[in-house]
This record gives C-alpha cells, structure tokens and sequence, in this order.
C-alpha cells in the first residue's frame, strides 16, 4: 500500500483525514484543548471543504470531509491571499492549499498546547494521513467508524453519549458547520443513520 500522507487532494472528492500526535503523545488534555482546536477546524477549513463528521481523541482525531469546487477554492485564494499555495498547475495546487489551510491548525493549536504545557517542538506528525472514499457504501461506513471510534479504543463505553464527536450533533438541531442533511441523507433518514450505528465495525483499510 502506498504512503498515505501523499496522496493527492482533488476538489468535490471525500477524504478520511486522520492523525495523531507524535509517538502517539497526547495531544487533547482538557475538554478546552479539544473546543480550541474545533474552533480552528471552523475557522481555517470550512472555507476548503465541507465537514461531514468528525472525533477527537486524547492522542489523533478523524474528520471526513469533501473538498470544495474548483470555483469555491479560486475564490478563497483570492480572499484570502493564497496565491502562492495555488501557484502550481493542476490538480496539486488544491493540495497545497488544503495543506496550507491544515498546516495553519496545527501550528497554531500546537503553539497554544505547548505554552499552556510548558513543552517545545512538535505535538503532531506530518504530514496528515488521508484515505479517499470510494464509493458510498465505504462513505457510510467511514462515518459510522469514526462515530465509533472512542468505544472501540475503549475510550467511552457508549460512543453514542462521547461529547467530542458529530453524533449527538448530526441528530440534534442546533446549530452546526457539520453538513447534517446530507450525512442523513446518505443513509436515507435519522432512523437508519441509527440503526447503522448499532452495530460495531470492523478497523477500515488504511
């Protein structure tokens, strides 16, 4: 299999992101820690890509995301003076601005982490692990692996009730930068999303 952390980025594609901290450090402490680095996740990729769910745990997290369109993203470079990340020809200057976009939150979360810890260097690897999805069936199960994720790292007994995960937020009706309609759309209604969510799944290929 080939080196996930280069796989290329393409615009209106799904993509599991996923990573952790170096040597699998702890890198979410505190409930604090967590909400800051989802504040950063809205600011810097909600204007690249669109968030279908997400979890964090104390030592990587998981999103599922699919990049914006070719239009969206010439916009944001303008907006947003990104001119140099989109420099290149092709579809790797929409890498470059993802990657950028990505590099900005964890430069940022990990200069707060480290000064409120008293630590130096990095806190997380690099580059990011990504996976593409395939086809639907694999959307579906991707979203339901990442929802599971804390009980399958025996991080929570019921990962239906885990406070850093999109679960109880796709089934709730406040307000949300995840795309609810359309992950419940993926699995025809909110009874089916909950009813794929009993049963646990296997680890994913990655």
């Amino acid at each position: 299999m080939g080196d996930n952390r280069i796989t290329s980025l393409e615009p209106e594609r799904y993509y599991h992101i996923y990573n952790r901290g170096i040597n699998g450090e702890t890198i979410f402490k505190s409930d604090r820690n967590k909400d800051f680095f989802l504040q950063k996740i809205t600011q810097l990729l909600i204007p690249v890509c669109d968030i279908y769910c997400y979890c964090l745990l104390s030592n990587h997290f998981h999103l599922l995301v699919r990049i914006k369109s070719d239009a969206e993203i010439n916009s944001l470079v303008k907006v947003q003076n990104l001119d140099k990340a989109f420099s290149e020809k092709g579809l790797h200057s929409y890498q470059n601005v993802f990657s950028k976009q990505f590099s900005r939150i964890f430069n940022s979360y990990s200069q707060a982490f480290n000064k409120e810890n008293s630590r130096h260097g990095a806190l997380i690897e690099s580059p990011f692990r990504r996976k593409e999805i395939t086809s639907e069936e694999y959307l579906r199960n991707t979203i339901v692996y990442i929802h599971q994720n804390p009980q399958l790292h025996n991080m929570s007994d019921d990962f239906r009730t885990f406070k850093y995960s999109s679960y109880q937020t796709i089934l709730s009706n406040k307000s949300t930068s995840i795309l609810r309609k359309e992950v419940i759309k993926l699995f025809d209604d909110e009874g089916n999303f909950i009813f794929c969510h009993q049963k646990m799944v296997d680890e994913l290929d990655f």
